[in-house]
């Protein structure tokens, strides 16, 4: 269950950066990003409800999201931006890899009740760094960036359709064999950094209170510098520094997941919003001081930003996950995580903004990106458990 999860997501991976780092490079191929990132964010909860419910079962959406995502690279491999590639690859390629993308965070966190933080970091880190080889082959051979993405349609359609054969929930309630359920419960040190949810919130109750909204503002602000980063350092023409960026950006998840459970959610998360706006910073200044792209590759400056960049672009996304459970109860959480994260849609529109604005003035756009980041930064701690009295502290 895990191992293909996290293939699944792997090669869905190059529909995202991949395109961002490769493709979107004017107006039209940011506004096909932008709307690719709203199809697949705003993908995953219709399909989550419906699965929770058995009205429409695992294979079916995973067969879809092969499909869907193998056509999705090959209409970016074979058009530029016109009304085939928002059909192809935005439409289509984006509700495709939204299927994917939730139906697979869904599935591993069933079978891993215990640890579903850890287990969904690592396979949403996948989804990061498993376009690396496609950033490196292009950088390698610029001339066969249509032949990657070919490849990657097939891989995609091959790798989704297999787990769309043997991927499948457990069991209703279901619990591993070699975890005591209530020594679990029980674990002082677990529920320190890990605290219970008050009650259980169905979505509409969490949609009620104030912490849900907060919650999708900290995810937009940091889903859209996550992905201008990658935009702005390709724009560079520092590949290592690009594929280091998007490396970082798959496994710094797993790497804050496990430091969250010894620290704490919140404290982690703020950290990890402080590091993409240092990243922030630290471009800013690399790419002012660059005379040419070419010369930019050296910049130490500039491989700086990208290592405090990918540690933090990526890692708040399984940790505002488990923040949901925290805060909101364990049965419901997918769907409610699946809300939060439709806040994606909002942020492929900042950052395809961000973006045209760092084609003329990439230092200001750099600096706006920074004052984004630091802003969840600075409210991450004042976050209230939702049920609890204002008067009590937290």
């Amino acid at each position: 269950m895990f191992r293909l999860a996290l293939a699944a997501m792997a090669v869905i991976a190059p529909l995202q950066y991949g395109y961002a780092a490769l493709l979107a490079r004017d107006a039209g191929g940011l506004t096909l990003l932008a709307v690719w990132i709203a199809c697949q964010a705003a993908g995953a909860l219709p399909a989550l409800h419906l699965v929770r419910r058995g009205r429409l079962r695992v294979r079916a959406c995973l067969a879809a999201g092969a499909a869907l995502s193998g056509l999705g690279l090959a209409t970016a491999a074979l058009t530029g931006p016109g009304p085939v590639a928002l059909i192809g690859y935005a439409l289509l390629g984006g509700l495709g890899a939204g299927l994917v993308y939730g139906v697979c965070g869904e599935v591993v966190s069933s079978w891993y009740p215990e640890r579903p933080a850890a287990r969904v970091g690592l396979i949403t880190g996948a989804f990061g760094y498993g376009a690396v080889p496609l950033l490196l082959w292009t950088g390698i051979a610029p001339g066969a960036t249509s032949a990657a993405f070919l490849v990657s349609a097939v891989l995609a359609a091959a790798v989704v359709g297999l787990a769309a054969r043997e991927l499948r929930l457990p069991p209703a309630r279901w619990w591993p064999d070699d975890v005591d359920p209530r020594s679990h419960a029980l674990d002082a040190a677990r529920l320190r950094t890990s605290p219970e949810a008050v009650k259980q919130f169905g979505l509409a109750q969490a949609v009620r209170t104030r912490t849900l909204p907060a919650l999708a503002l900290l995810l937009t602000c940091a889903g859209a510098v996550s992905v201008f980063d990658v935009i702005v350092v390709a724009g560079t023409g520092a590949w290592g520094a690009l594929a280091l960026l998007v490396a970082l950006n798959g496994a710094g998840r797993s790497v804050a997941v496990r430091a969250s459970e010894r620290f704490g959610r919140r404290r982690v998360l703020a950290a990890v919003f402080a590091a993409l706006a240092l990243g922030q910073i630290l471009l800013a200044v690399a790419v002012q001081n660059t005379v040419s792209p070419p010369a930019s590759a050296g910049n130490p400056l500039l491989w700086l930003g990208a290592v405090a960049a990918g540690l933090g672009g990526g890692a708040f996304y399984p940790l505002l996950a488990s923040l949901v459970r925290e805060l909101f109860g364990t049965e419901r959480a997918t769907e409610i995580h699946a809300v939060v994260y439709s806040a994606k849609a909002v942020a492929g529109v900042v950052a395809a903004v961000l973006a045209l604005v760092a084609l003329t003035a990439p230092g200001t756009a750099l600096l706006a990106a920074a004052a984004l980041a630091a802003l969840p930064a600075l409210a991450t701690p004042r976050l209230r458990i939702p049920g609890l009295p204002a008067t009590i502290p937290l």
